[in-house]
């Protein structure tokens, strides 16, 4: 059979209707090429691959595959990655001295191997050039830089910080190293394209659109000398294309035809895509529809310096008035874990916190209405979800373990009358209507500050919030982060409840966003949470965890006492991990990092993309 082949100029401009132009080179091997969609494009800036300052798209592949970290986060397997370095970080007891062993043997696409001096140069330019990444965080905290041998570098630190090796983890962005041997002759290195771009990953660029529509790339031939070659193995695909198709209907067609292996799409759309018989989902079988195990948690805040949602007691009443078995059918169709306890839901974070957290909250936490302590949580919730899951048609497991790792832990309690006595013992009252008044008398009215169009949730919550008594109304507004980082709004699902984690089990990064030093007054940017709570006890458990090693089960313990904390006050409510629904074609590829088999990463548009290359499987369909 002749081989086919795919040109991407054909497919965007005579299938999907887009203005890109393809040169002859961007024709590959179709049964050799992995297509994969460009989130952010198309790019406004093609030729720009200098990923230290702000006008690179990440995701065109510099991130997914050219790009290559000292360590790389996998939250799937809740596994911090060695990837250019050789082993983990090494501190000194009292974390001012930070040593570095990176891979011998790595080497840079144009061939040059990779050293101590580029890391060292990397550094000390990023310190030397106000405006470029990392310059701020490195001369705050880096004294000196220099290396002991050509694999060997150490950082002597102004002040002690057990994860200042952090800039250098890759979930959705790092500090990559620099090829000195280029960089040095660089006059300016803000405004630099980088073009062609030099890096340590498994794949370069061949082609690119002037437009910024399309990227290929081409496996490099020492694949072997990156790190992703040396820890996992050859990628599949001789080529990767990223692709910018616009729409999902555009999406949805591209994959019907075979001409888009991996891409996202909204819930309604990966409906029609896996009417194509090779389309699949994240799970085998159509549901849950998305990918549920993601490290961002979705939900809400409210603002605790704006009353009345300063009272704990006023945002535990709003919590008890929401049904949450509601909110997952009419939001998402059932196919979202939840999250209630500020820590993403993940195959990794259940076992780390959720099965004590689940415990103390079952067993020992209790809210005081008025001489009563009430139990606000529920661990049968998610059985609830699955029963209403089987009744829409849809297969749920017989195992009670499967059903929990699918739906998630529980939640807290659907309960308006508590909700009620809670608003009545601080002064709340209703009107002949029903209607609840603040205790001034006036109307109670709340405005959800959404991204527009608004979430799947967000008029599922205000229209609960009103059968309650509550004005609840959603409003969808593009100056949404400006509004939110001064604190003008009440409640808001687009300041999500926890700032989302590295992905590993260590949640320094999200708790220590509520830190008091952070907490500015309404009309004032915030320099942490955007809902403007803190807590002194969680700012010394902060300050402990600062000066425990991060490997240490310690550290994990710490953890769980601040998540203590913030669920006791409950500055906002976490609902589910972000459902993220995945669209991958099999016709050309295969042993995609699904729910049968979660290896790794899923996502097309992280830097974990290189990784999963190496594992899947051509079907020699041509």
């Amino acid at each position: 059979m002749k081989k086919r082949l795919i040109c991407i100029g054909t497919v965007v401009l005579l299938l999907l209707s887009t203005l890109a132009v393809f040169t002859a080179s961007a024709v590959t091997p179709r049964s050799e090429t992995l297509i994969v969609n460009f989130l952010s494009g198309p790019d406004w800036n093609p030729g720009g691959f200098n990923r230290w300052v702000g006008w690179a798209n990440w995701d065109k592949g510099l991130q997914n595959i050219l790009n290559e970290a000292l360590w790389t986060v996998d939250y799937v397997t809740g596994e911090e990655i060695n990837t250019l370095a050789k082993e983990a970080p090494i501190y000194n007891d009292d974390f001012t001295e930070l040593t570095i062993k990176l891979r011998e043997g790595i080497y840079w696409s144009d061939g040059i191997e990779l050293t101590a001096d580029d890391l060292v140069f990397t550094v000390q330019t990023l310190m030397a050039n106000p405006g470029m990444y990392f310059h701020d965080a490195f001369n705050l905290f880096v004294d000196s830089v220099y290396k002991t041998d050509n694999y060997t570098v150490v950082f002597e630190l102004s002040k002690a910080n057990n994860r200042f090796h952090q800039h250098f983890v890759d979930r959705w962005g790092a500090c990559y190293i620099m090829p000195k041997h280029i960089w040095k002759n660089v006059d300016d290195p803000l405004t630099y394209q980088f073009n062609p771009p030099v890096f340590t990953g498994p794949y370069a660029l061949t082609d690119y659109d002037p437009a910024g529509a399309w990227y290929i790339y081409e496996r490099r031939a020492d694949w072997e000398r990156s790190a992703t070659g040396r820890i996992f193995g050859e990628p599949k695909p001789k080529y990767v294309q990223f692709v910018a198709l616009g729409t999902d209907e555009k999406k949805v067609i591209a994959q019907s035809r075979h001409e888009l292996d991996m891409t996202g799409l909204s819930p309604e759309s990966l409906k029609v895509a896996l009417k194509t018989e090779s389309v699949r989902g994240y799970f085998p079988g159509g549901f849950p529809l998305g990918e549920i195990y993601h490290p961002c948690t979705i939900g809400g805040a409210f603002n605790s310096d704006a009353y009345p949602y300063s009272i704990k007691e006023v945002r535990w009443a709003l919590i008890l008035a929401l049904d949450i078995v509601s909110i997952s059918m009419s939001g998402y169709d059932g196919s979202i874990a939840l999250a209630p306890f500020y820590a993403p839901a993940t195959l990794a974070n259940y076992q780390l916190f959720y099965e004590p957290l689940r415990s103390w909250a079952e067993e020992e936490f209790t809210l005081k209405v008025g001489d009563m302590d009430y139990h606000p949580f529920d661990s049968n919730i998610s059985f609830r979800i699955a029963e209403a899951v089987e009744a829409r048609g849809y297969p749920v497991p017989e195992d009670p373990a499967e059903i929990k790792k699918l739906f998630g832990y529980g939640w807290w309690k659907y309960a308006p009358e508590v909700a009620e006595q809670l608003l009545i013992n601080q002064g709340f009252s209703k009107d002949s209507d029903g209607k609840w008044l603040l205790p001034d008398g006036s109307p109670w009215e709340i405005q959800i500050l959404v991204n527009p169009p608004g979430g799947p949730a967000d008029f599922v919550i205000a229209d609960q919030w009103r059968r309650f008594g509550i004005e609840a109304e959603v409003q969808p507004t593009e100056g949404l982060q400006t509004l939110a980082i001064n604190g003008e709004f009440v409640f808001s699902t687009g300041v999500w409840p926890i700032y989302e984690p590295l992905g590993g089990p260590d949640l320094y990064r999200s708790l220590n966003h509520y830190r008091s030093e952070y907490h500015t007054p309404i009309g004032e940017p915030a320099a942490g949470f955007h809902g403007r709570w803190s807590d002194p006890r969680l700012d010394e458990i902060l300050d402990e965890m600062e000066v425990t090693d991060v490997n240490d089960p310690a550290t994990t313990e710490l953890t769980i006492e601040a998540l203590k904390i913030v669920i006791e006050e409950m500055p906002g409510f976490p609902l589910a991990s972000y459902p993220d629904f995945i669209s991958w074609d099999t016709y050309y590829w295969t042993n995609y990092p699904g729910g049968e088999n979660p290896y790794g990463v899923p996502h097309y548009h992280w830097p974990n993309l290189k990784f999963m290359l190496p594992f899947l499987e051509p079907t020699g369909n041509e």
